[in-house]
């Protein structure tokens, strides 16, 4: 299936598993998609994330995160750039997520980063997406 926007494909994967109450999510693998998955484990929204290599193509397995009383630790996801209408930021404009409560992930020259750390190594780039 040819999907136009993939990181949009997976944040609506992972919305729709955790409306569900799923404990995995599998989704079609891409580098990207991989550097986002780090970030959330990083973060603490996600418990783990691996990568199968399985035929026709590898796939990104998420492991998701509950609270005690069974409510998803990822509350939100929000595609903020896309394939249509890219969305640039410089170090300074950086946006603060639910005033500091979630987080931006960005893809800057130095990597996929969160908003805060490309706010402390000083660099803008492509928002991709908002986290809480």
């Amino acid at each position: 299936m040819s999907v136009n926007d993939p990181i949009a494909d997976m944040l609506t994967r992972m919305r729709n598993a955790t409306m569900a109450h799923h404990k995995t999510v599998a989704i079609p693998h891409s580098r990207v998609k991989a550097e986002i998955a780090r970030i959330l484990k990083e973060e603490g929204y996600i418990k783990d994330f691996e990568v199968v290599n399985q035929k026709p193509a590898p796939v990104l397995r998420l492991h998701l995160k509950y609270t005690q009383d069974k409510q998803p630790v990822l509350t939100g996801l929000k595609r903020v750039s896309s394939p249509g209408r890219r969305v640039y930021t410089s170090r300074a404009d950086i946006p603060w997520v639910l005033s500091g409560v979630g987080i931006a992930i960005l893809s800057t020259p130095k990597g996929v980063m969160t908003g805060q750390k490309a706010r402390r190594l000083g660099v803008g780039g492509e928002i991709l997406c908002y986290v809480w």
